[in-house]
């Protein structure tokens, strides 16, 4: 999927779809280019409960797909969700390095690839991250609200979508002692923004630095499940 103008809007055209090569239970990598390649997890009973949850999850700066997947990796299996993680084109998300391109045509293959191999619960289609995979998952969730039901943010630095599209119900939680992206100029002023415009945000601060908290990856998960 080449890059065109939509993509360089940060708009995703992929959609859930009939299942074309159904999906076998475990870790793949999605082979979408011989470089840093994305990763597709899929739940150990999948199909036995119907359509499956699923999180589209983004690392941070620096980081490799095992590090978005590693977010939510442990609450796979428990809780039935197929995790996709793709991989930044270079050391961290396009619009962060300047503007939407690459990385929303990345972003846009895994999931047109997932689609054809996962049946995918529409209802419960969720984009998350750490860190600048947070920022990102904000800006991607927010430009791609009909797609995206929710958006899970840990730590996130700032949200900077093209356009609103859509109405994702939206999970944050950062740490008051956070010295990476620190939240007083980071959460604490995305949150009333983003309920300023109208998104219903459950927002989590607990005593902590720049992680994920399990007992916070856990309630963002069954926040997103219902």
């Amino acid at each position: 999927m080449s890059i065109d103008a939509a993509h360089q809007k940060g708009r995703l055209r992929a959609r859930p779809q009939s299942v074309i090569e159904d999906a076998t239970p475990g870790l793949q990598k999605l082979g979408l280019n011989a470089g840093r390649n994305g990763l597709l997890y899929v739940p150990t009973r999948y199909r036995a409960d119907g359509p499956a949850p699923l999180v589209l999850l983004l690392h941070g700066a620096g980081g490799e797909a095992e590090h978005g997947l590693s977010v939510l990796r442990d609450l796979a299996d428990e809780h039935g969700l197929v995790l996709v993680a793709p991989a930044s084109r270079k050391s961290t998300w396009d619009v962060i390095a300047g503007g939407y391109g690459p990385d929303v045509a990345e972003v846009d293959r895994a999931l047109a690839l997932v689609f054809q191999r996962c049946d995918v619960d529409q209802a419960r289609l969720a984009i998350g991250g750490f860190s600048d995979g947070a920022s990102y998952a904000l800006s991607l969730g927010v430009t791609n609200g009909e797609l995206f039901t929710h958006v899970l943010a840990f730590s996130p630095g700032f949200i900077a979508p093209a356009a609103a599209h859509g109405t994702p119900a939206i999970f944050i939680s950062h740490g008051t002692r956070d010295e990476v992206l620190p939240i007083d100029p980071c959460s604490r002023r995305i949150v009333p923004r983003l309920q300023g415009a109208g998104y219903a945000v459950r927002y989590r601060e607990f005593d902590g630095g720049h992680v994920i908290p399990p007992d916070l990856a856990e309630d963002a998960v069954l926040w997103f499940l219902g």
